[in-house]
Protein backbone atom coordinates (compact mmCIF):
# COMPACT_ATOMS: atom_id res chain seq x y z
CA UNK A 1 0.00 0.00 0.00
CA UNK A 2 1.31 3.52 -0.84
CA UNK A 3 2.91 5.83 1.55
CA UNK A 4 0.88 9.84 1.86
CA UNK A 5 1.24 13.03 3.97
CA UNK A 6 -1.28 13.74 6.53
CA UNK A 7 -2.05 17.06 8.41
CA UNK A 8 -1.68 16.22 12.27
CA UNK A 9 -3.50 18.05 15.07
CA UNK A 10 -2.20 18.21 18.37
CA UNK A 11 -4.17 21.10 20.39
CA UNK A 12 -4.78 24.09 20.31
CA UNK A 13 -2.38 26.95 19.66
CA UNK A 14 -0.23 24.16 18.44
CA UNK A 15 0.86 24.22 14.61
CA UNK A 16 -0.03 21.36 12.49
CA UNK A 17 2.79 18.90 11.69
CA UNK A 18 2.92 17.15 7.96
CA UNK A 19 3.87 13.48 8.45
CA UNK A 20 4.18 10.45 5.91
CA UNK A 21 2.19 7.22 7.31
CA UNK A 22 1.41 4.29 5.28
CA UNK A 23 -2.50 4.00 4.21
CA UNK A 24 -4.38 1.12 5.67
CA UNK A 25 -4.33 -2.33 4.32
CA UNK A 26 -7.85 -2.07 2.32
CA UNK A 27 -10.37 -5.45 3.42
CA UNK A 28 -12.55 -7.01 0.95
CA UNK A 29 -15.53 -4.45 0.27
CA UNK A 30 -12.91 -1.58 1.17
CA UNK A 31 -12.08 1.44 -1.00
CA UNK A 32 -9.11 3.86 -1.14
CA UNK A 33 -9.58 7.40 -1.83
CA UNK A 34 -6.59 9.53 -3.14
CA UNK A 35 -7.92 12.76 -2.16
CA UNK A 36 -7.59 16.11 -4.01
CA UNK A 37 -9.13 19.09 -2.15
CA UNK A 38 -10.03 18.92 1.49
CA UNK A 39 -11.72 21.96 2.74
CA UNK A 40 -11.59 24.13 6.01
CA UNK A 41 -14.29 23.98 7.83
CA UNK A 42 -15.76 25.90 10.88
CA UNK A 43 -15.95 23.12 13.34
CA UNK A 44 -12.39 22.84 12.12
CA UNK A 45 -11.60 26.61 13.48
CA UNK A 46 -13.45 25.86 16.51
CA UNK A 47 -10.98 23.19 17.48
CA UNK A 48 -8.03 24.98 16.28
CA UNK A 49 -8.96 27.98 18.37
CA UNK A 50 -9.67 25.78 21.35
CA UNK A 51 -13.44 26.98 21.39
CA UNK A 52 -16.05 25.94 24.04
CA UNK A 53 -16.07 25.00 27.76
CA UNK A 54 -13.66 22.23 27.68
CA UNK A 55 -9.94 22.29 26.54
CA UNK A 56 -8.52 20.12 24.15
CA UNK A 57 -6.41 17.31 25.36
CA UNK A 58 -2.59 17.90 23.51
CA UNK A 59 -3.37 14.69 21.78
CA UNK A 60 -1.87 14.16 17.91
CA UNK A 61 -4.61 12.97 15.73
CA UNK A 62 -5.96 13.12 12.46
CA UNK A 63 -7.83 15.70 11.20
CA UNK A 64 -10.01 16.91 7.75
CA UNK A 65 -13.58 15.43 7.02
CA UNK A 66 -14.50 17.97 4.61
CA UNK A 67 -12.80 16.77 1.21
CA UNK A 68 -13.65 14.70 -1.97
CA UNK A 69 -10.96 12.41 -4.33
CA UNK A 70 -10.98 10.03 -6.88
CA UNK A 71 -10.71 5.94 -6.78
CA UNK A 72 -7.12 4.60 -5.94
CA UNK A 73 -7.92 1.13 -5.25
CA UNK A 74 -10.56 -1.36 -4.50
CA UNK A 75 -10.55 -3.66 -2.51
CA UNK A 76 -12.85 -7.30 -3.55
CA UNK A 77 -16.14 -7.16 -3.86
CA UNK A 78 -16.31 -3.43 -5.42
CA UNK A 79 -17.54 -2.04 -9.22
CA UNK A 80 -20.16 0.45 -8.29
CA UNK A 81 -21.02 3.16 -5.99
CA UNK A 82 -23.69 2.98 -3.20
CA UNK A 83 -26.12 3.50 -6.26
CA UNK A 84 -25.20 1.12 -8.72
CA UNK A 85 -23.32 3.05 -11.15
CA UNK A 86 -19.97 1.57 -12.41
CA UNK A 87 -17.16 2.45 -10.48
CA UNK A 88 -13.34 2.69 -12.20
CA UNK A 89 -9.67 4.04 -10.69
CA UNK A 90 -9.63 7.67 -11.35
CA UNK A 91 -13.37 8.02 -10.81
CA UNK A 92 -14.04 11.28 -8.56
CA UNK A 93 -16.32 10.15 -5.54
CA UNK A 94 -18.09 12.05 -2.51
CA UNK A 95 -18.81 10.03 0.17
CA UNK A 96 -19.50 10.55 3.66
CA UNK A 97 -17.00 11.36 5.96
CA UNK A 98 -18.65 9.51 9.31
CA UNK A 99 -20.36 5.31 8.60
CA UNK A 100 -23.10 4.16 10.49
CA UNK A 101 -22.55 0.67 12.11
CA UNK A 102 -25.91 -0.65 10.69
CA UNK A 103 -26.37 -2.30 13.69
CA UNK A 104 -28.08 -0.14 16.37
CA UNK A 105 -31.39 1.19 17.42
CA UNK A 106 -31.30 4.43 15.22
CA UNK A 107 -29.80 2.65 12.11
CA UNK A 108 -32.48 -0.34 12.38
CA UNK A 109 -34.67 3.23 11.92
CA UNK A 110 -32.76 4.76 9.06
CA UNK A 111 -31.64 7.13 11.29
CA UNK A 112 -27.87 7.00 10.31
CA UNK A 113 -27.21 10.78 11.09
CA UNK A 114 -27.76 9.88 14.88
CA UNK A 115 -25.89 6.51 14.74
CA UNK A 116 -23.99 6.56 17.57
CA UNK A 117 -20.94 4.37 16.65
CA UNK A 118 -20.55 6.23 13.49
CA UNK A 119 -17.37 8.31 14.07
CA UNK A 120 -14.14 8.05 12.57
CA UNK A 121 -12.00 10.71 14.77
CA UNK A 122 -8.61 8.84 15.15
CA UNK A 123 -5.38 9.80 17.03
CA UNK A 124 -1.96 8.50 15.98
CA UNK A 125 -1.81 6.18 18.62
CA UNK A 126 -4.66 4.20 17.91
CA UNK A 127 -4.85 4.80 14.09
CA UNK A 128 -1.00 5.33 13.14
CA UNK A 129 -1.80 5.94 9.29
CA UNK A 130 -2.29 8.34 5.92
CA UNK A 131 -6.62 8.17 6.30
CA UNK A 132 -7.82 11.76 6.87
CA UNK A 133 -9.70 14.23 4.83
CA UNK A 134 -6.23 16.56 5.07
CA UNK A 135 -4.33 13.98 3.97
CA UNK A 136 -3.40 11.92 0.63
CA UNK A 137 -5.69 9.68 1.32
CA UNK A 138 -8.90 8.22 2.84
CA UNK A 139 -9.82 5.09 3.73
CA UNK A 140 -13.41 4.21 3.29
CA UNK A 141 -14.53 1.03 5.18
CA UNK A 142 -16.68 -2.32 4.11
CA UNK A 143 -20.08 -1.10 4.22
CA UNK A 144 -19.41 2.60 3.05
CA UNK A 145 -21.48 4.74 1.41
CA UNK A 146 -19.58 6.45 -2.03
CA UNK A 147 -21.25 8.29 -4.72
CA UNK A 148 -19.78 9.03 -8.63
CA UNK A 149 -19.54 13.09 -9.16
CA UNK A 150 -21.20 13.67 -11.62
CA UNK A 151 -19.60 14.79 -14.79
CA UNK A 152 -21.15 18.14 -15.65
CA UNK A 153 -19.57 19.22 -12.01
CA UNK A 154 -16.30 21.54 -11.54
CA UNK A 155 -14.06 19.16 -9.27
CA UNK A 156 -13.70 22.36 -6.85
CA UNK A 157 -17.55 22.57 -6.25
CA UNK A 158 -17.04 18.68 -5.05
CA UNK A 159 -15.01 19.17 -1.60
CA UNK A 160 -18.36 21.00 0.59
CA UNK A 161 -20.89 18.65 -0.15
CA UNK A 162 -20.06 15.86 2.26
CA UNK A 163 -20.37 18.24 5.02
CA UNK A 164 -21.58 22.12 4.65
CA UNK A 165 -24.26 21.53 1.86
CA UNK A 166 -25.70 17.79 2.90
CA UNK A 167 -25.77 19.47 6.55
CA UNK A 168 -27.80 22.69 5.52
CA UNK A 169 -30.16 20.18 3.03
CA UNK A 170 -30.43 18.06 5.61
CA UNK A 171 -31.37 20.83 8.05
CA UNK A 172 -34.05 22.07 5.52
CA UNK A 173 -35.49 18.40 4.91
CA UNK A 174 -35.52 17.67 8.59
CA UNK A 175 -37.44 20.86 9.21
CA UNK A 176 -39.79 20.36 6.29
CA UNK A 177 -39.17 23.52 5.08
CA UNK A 178 -42.13 24.38 2.45
CA UNK A 179 -43.06 26.29 -0.53
CA UNK A 180 -43.68 30.07 0.33
CA UNK A 181 -41.84 29.50 3.78
CA UNK A 182 -40.19 33.00 5.51
CA UNK A 183 -36.39 31.62 5.82
CA UNK A 184 -33.68 33.48 7.74
CA UNK A 185 -30.06 32.38 7.52
CA UNK A 186 -27.61 33.66 10.60
CA UNK A 187 -24.19 33.55 8.43
CA UNK A 188 -23.59 33.69 4.92
CA UNK A 189 -19.95 31.33 4.86
CA UNK A 190 -20.00 28.03 3.29
CA UNK A 191 -22.59 26.74 5.01
CA UNK A 192 -24.96 29.99 4.88
CA UNK A 193 -24.38 30.71 0.99
CA UNK A 194 -25.52 26.80 0.45
CA UNK A 195 -28.45 27.42 2.72
CA UNK A 196 -29.63 30.78 0.87
CA UNK A 197 -29.52 28.85 -2.28
CA UNK A 198 -31.56 25.71 -1.19
CA UNK A 199 -34.37 27.55 0.71
CA UNK A 200 -34.41 29.75 -2.78
CA UNK A 201 -34.84 26.59 -4.92
CA UNK A 202 -37.38 25.29 -2.24
CA UNK A 203 -39.47 28.30 -2.82
CA UNK A 204 -39.15 30.34 -0.33
CA UNK A 205 -40.97 33.64 -0.71
CA UNK A 206 -38.28 35.14 1.13
CA UNK A 207 -34.82 34.44 1.87
CA UNK A 208 -32.98 36.94 4.46
CA UNK A 209 -29.14 36.42 4.76
CA UNK A 210 -27.30 38.10 8.09
CA UNK A 211 -23.82 38.58 7.84
CA UNK A 212 -21.12 41.08 8.72
CA UNK A 213 -19.08 40.94 5.44
CA UNK A 214 -20.28 42.52 2.72
CA UNK A 215 -18.90 40.32 -0.13
CA UNK A 216 -20.23 37.07 2.16
CA UNK A 217 -24.17 39.66 1.36
CA UNK A 218 -23.09 39.93 -2.25
CA UNK A 219 -22.53 36.39 -2.55
CA UNK A 220 -25.81 35.80 -1.08
CA UNK A 221 -27.73 38.12 -3.44
CA UNK A 222 -26.80 35.85 -6.49
CA UNK A 223 -27.19 32.70 -4.50
CA UNK A 224 -30.88 33.64 -3.75
CA UNK A 225 -30.98 35.64 -1.02
CA UNK A 226 -34.08 38.38 -1.28
CA UNK A 227 -32.73 40.68 1.73
CA UNK A 228 -29.34 41.14 3.57
CA UNK A 229 -29.02 42.26 7.14
CA UNK A 230 -25.57 43.62 7.33
CA UNK A 231 -24.11 43.72 10.84
CA UNK A 232 -22.30 46.89 10.15
CA UNK A 233 -25.87 48.63 9.84
CA UNK A 234 -28.06 46.57 12.17
CA UNK A 235 -24.46 45.90 14.81
CA UNK A 236 -26.42 45.02 17.89
CA UNK A 237 -28.68 41.60 18.18
CA UNK A 238 -31.72 43.52 19.04
CA UNK A 239 -31.34 45.87 16.27
CA UNK A 240 -30.81 42.73 13.72
CA UNK A 241 -33.76 40.82 15.75
CA UNK A 242 -36.16 43.88 14.65
CA UNK A 243 -35.15 44.52 11.11
CA UNK A 244 -36.29 40.67 11.04
CA UNK A 245 -39.33 41.35 12.36
CA UNK A 246 -39.54 44.49 9.83
CA UNK A 247 -39.05 42.08 6.87
CA UNK A 248 -41.59 39.24 8.04
CA UNK A 249 -44.34 42.04 8.52
CA UNK A 250 -44.18 41.88 12.14
CA UNK A 251 -44.72 37.66 12.24
CA UNK A 252 -40.72 36.52 12.39
CA UNK A 253 -39.57 33.62 10.33
CA UNK A 254 -40.95 30.35 9.31
CA UNK A 255 -37.50 28.98 9.64
CA UNK A 256 -34.01 30.42 11.21
CA UNK A 257 -31.33 28.81 10.34
CA UNK A 258 -28.08 28.93 12.20
CA UNK A 259 -24.57 29.00 10.39
CA UNK A 260 -22.30 31.24 12.34
CA UNK A 261 -20.61 28.61 14.79
CA UNK A 262 -21.14 31.04 17.88
CA UNK A 263 -23.26 30.50 21.12
CA UNK A 264 -24.66 34.05 21.00
CA UNK A 265 -26.30 33.74 18.25
CA UNK A 266 -28.50 31.18 19.23
CA UNK A 267 -30.27 33.15 21.73
CA UNK A 268 -30.67 36.29 18.75
CA UNK A 269 -32.08 33.40 16.05
CA UNK A 270 -34.08 31.97 18.38
CA UNK A 271 -36.21 35.32 18.95
CA UNK A 272 -36.30 35.72 15.15
CA UNK A 273 -38.42 32.50 15.17
CA UNK A 274 -42.30 33.57 14.53
CA UNK A 275 -44.52 31.69 17.18
CA UNK A 276 -44.31 27.71 16.18
CA UNK A 277 -41.54 28.15 14.09
CA UNK A 278 -38.58 26.49 13.05
CA UNK A 279 -34.92 26.77 14.76
CA UNK A 280 -32.63 24.94 12.74
CA UNK A 281 -28.94 24.88 15.30
CA UNK A 282 -26.17 23.52 12.83
CA UNK A 283 -23.33 25.35 13.38
CA UNK A 284 -23.26 25.31 16.71
CA UNK A 285 -21.01 22.65 17.67
CA UNK A 286 -18.19 24.52 19.44
CA UNK A 287 -19.34 23.82 23.25
CA UNK A 288 -20.02 27.31 24.13
CA UNK A 289 -22.98 27.64 26.93
CA UNK A 290 -26.36 29.51 26.36
CA UNK A 291 -28.51 30.17 29.11
CA UNK A 292 -31.86 31.83 28.53
CA UNK A 293 -35.42 31.50 30.06
CA UNK A 294 -37.77 28.21 28.92
CA UNK A 295 -40.63 30.56 28.34
CA UNK A 296 -38.36 31.65 25.12
CA UNK A 297 -38.70 28.45 23.53
CA UNK A 298 -42.05 27.35 25.07
CA UNK A 299 -44.09 30.29 24.74
CA UNK A 300 -43.13 30.70 21.73
CA UNK A 301 -43.57 27.09 21.02
CA UNK A 302 -40.25 27.00 18.59
CA UNK A 303 -39.47 23.66 17.30
CA UNK A 304 -35.40 23.44 17.42
CA UNK A 305 -33.85 21.20 15.79
CA UNK A 306 -29.90 20.22 16.47
CA UNK A 307 -28.31 19.12 13.30
CA UNK A 308 -24.68 17.41 13.42
CA UNK A 309 -24.70 14.42 10.70
CA UNK A 310 -26.98 13.19 7.48
CA UNK A 311 -28.58 10.42 6.05
CA UNK A 312 -26.40 9.12 2.99
CA UNK A 313 -29.03 9.66 0.72
CA UNK A 314 -28.37 13.07 1.33
CA UNK A 315 -24.92 13.23 -0.88
CA UNK A 316 -26.62 11.96 -3.82
CA UNK A 317 -29.23 14.50 -3.80
CA UNK A 318 -26.67 16.93 -2.75
CA UNK A 319 -24.58 16.25 -6.25
CA UNK A 320 -27.48 16.80 -8.16
CA UNK A 321 -28.87 19.97 -6.84
CA UNK A 322 -25.37 21.22 -8.32
CA UNK A 323 -25.85 19.86 -11.68
CA UNK A 324 -29.51 21.74 -11.60
CA UNK A 325 -28.13 25.05 -10.24
CA UNK A 326 -24.51 25.66 -11.32
CA UNK A 327 -25.54 27.67 -14.12
CA UNK A 328 -27.46 30.01 -12.29
CA UNK A 329 -26.08 30.19 -9.43
CA UNK A 330 -22.25 30.55 -8.57
CA UNK A 331 -22.00 27.80 -6.13
CA UNK A 332 -18.18 26.83 -6.90
CA UNK A 333 -17.68 30.53 -5.64
CA UNK A 334 -17.99 28.64 -2.40
CA UNK A 335 -14.44 27.90 -2.15
CA UNK A 336 -12.66 31.00 -2.47
CA UNK A 337 -8.84 30.73 -1.93
CA UNK A 338 -6.72 27.88 -2.13
CA UNK A 339 -3.74 26.50 -0.29
CA UNK A 340 -1.20 23.31 -0.72
CA UNK A 341 -1.47 20.54 2.07
CA UNK A 342 1.96 21.83 3.22
CA UNK A 343 0.83 25.51 3.44
CA UNK A 344 -1.78 24.26 6.02
CA UNK A 345 -0.90 26.62 9.35
CA UNK A 346 -1.13 29.82 6.45
CA UNK A 347 -4.60 28.30 5.31
CA UNK A 348 -6.14 28.39 8.74
CA UNK A 349 -4.54 31.79 9.49
CA UNK A 350 -5.63 32.82 6.64
CA UNK A 351 -9.60 31.23 7.06
CA UNK A 352 -9.76 32.70 10.73
CA UNK A 353 -12.42 35.30 11.05
CA UNK A 354 -13.37 35.02 14.51
CA UNK A 355 -11.88 39.05 16.04
CA UNK A 356 -10.30 39.75 12.98
CA UNK A 357 -10.53 43.71 11.87
CA UNK A 358 -13.20 43.40 9.00
CA UNK A 359 -12.81 39.74 9.01
CA UNK A 360 -11.74 37.86 6.05
CA UNK A 361 -13.57 37.98 3.13
CA UNK A 362 -13.04 34.09 2.37
CA UNK A 363 -15.90 31.71 2.33
CA UNK A 364 -14.48 28.16 2.36
CA UNK A 365 -10.33 28.11 1.85
CA UNK A 366 -9.50 24.58 0.36
CA UNK A 367 -6.44 22.59 0.70
CA UNK A 368 -4.95 20.79 -2.39
CA UNK A 369 -3.21 17.43 -2.23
Amino acid sequence: MPNGRVAVFTTSGVPFDVVELPTPEIEPGGLLVKNTHAVICGSDLHGWRGDGDVPIPPIRRLTGHEFTGVVHSFGEGVGTDSMRRPLREGDRVAFPFFNPCNRCYMCVRGEHHACPHRGRWYTLEEHPYCDAGMADYYYLPPGHYVFKVPDELPTIAVPPVNCALSQVLFGLERAKMGFGDTVVIQGAGGLGIYATAIASEKGASSVIVIDGQQPRLDLAMKCGATDTVSMTDYPTPESSVERVKELTHGVGADVVVEVVGIASATLEGLDMVRVNGKYIDIGNIGGGSIEFPAAKIIGNQTQWLGTVHYDPWIIEEALQFLVRVQDRIPVADVVSHQFPLEQINEAFEFAEWHGREGGTTANRVALTM
